[in-house]
């Protein structure tokens, strides 16, 4: 028998870890979704502390008019591999939106085209990819079909695996679970953990009176600052050329927004 050393067994790939499937999973009710859609990711995030948007290097590929918003069927690959990326295809339900960690691998796009169109044809609500993609003009061509990603490239992917669907992620720096609630637009992707979505969904309704006549009066130009100058005083700052007018640093009695 040869000593000689053959293909060592480190680079063969095994059952388990890598190579799992989830099918079902819990989904927030349709309504609770669909509410989402009434705000800007601005507002979601503010309520959430800042703490659910992702990098804003993931970002909106396609028309500027088009959002994303629906539960998330999440997807792990193999940095350059879209063998997951398919089959989640099979498993997605109308109004999903696929999420793929691609480990922001700037190397191969993880899909195209062709994906998109099957992804469109199963009712899926768009793609955010932690990840690039490609063929991106014929992509912006499919009607009503957002692609949030780090950007293109002509390389395609591989089919080999490794790759996971529907188990936890990690996509532009955030935790997604799978029924998580995606809510993108030009401003970025922010995810609602699925637990606090009816909290917080209640609490973005409440406030909105409040925020649009606070908006309206910034339009008309009836505004105060003298929140900041309260917020410099408790920090101790002084005006260093001894101005104590308005704009200084004087303690104040105004509210912020």
């Amino acid at each position: 028998m040869s000593d000689t050393a053959g293909k060592p067994k480190s680079a063969e790939m095994y059952p388990g870890p890598g190579f799992r499937l989830r099918h079902r999973f819990e989904r927030p009710a349709p309504e609770v979704v669909a509410g989402f859609g009434e705000f800007a990711t601005p507002d979601v995030s503010d309520l959430m502390n800042r703490l659910y948007t992702m990098t804003s290097t993931i970002h909106n590929l396609t028309a500027d008019d088009l959002r994303i918003l629906g539960p998330a069927c999440t997807v792990k690959v193999y940095p350059g591999d879209n063998l997951a990326v398919h089959k989640s295809l099979d498993i997605a339900q109308p109004g999903d939106v696929i999420v793929v960690d691609a480990g922001a691998s700037t190397m191969n796009a993880v899909l195209g085209d062709l994906v998109s169109n099957k992804a469109r044809h199963r009712g899926v609500q768009g793609f955010v990819v932690d990840g690039l993609v490609r063929d991106i003009e014929e992509i912006r061509e499919i009607p009503d079909f957002p692609v949030f990603a780090r950007g293109v490239t002509p390389i395609g992917p591989l089919h080999r695996g490794p790759g996971e669907v529907n188990f936890p992620i990690a996509a532009g720096g955030i935790v997604v679970q799978p029924g998580d609630i995606i809510v993108g637009d030009l401003n970025g992707v922010v995810v609602v953990p699925q637990e606090m979505a009816v909290d917080l969904l209640e609490r973005l309704r409440a406030r909105r009176a409040i925020e649009a006549q606070y908006k309206e009066s910034v339009r008309r130009g009836e505004f105060s600052n003298a929140w900041v100058d309260r917020l410099l005083a408790e920090a101790g700052v002084q005006a260093e050329d001894g101005f104590d007018g308005p704009g200084s640093a004087a303690p104040a009695n105004d509210g912020a927004a």
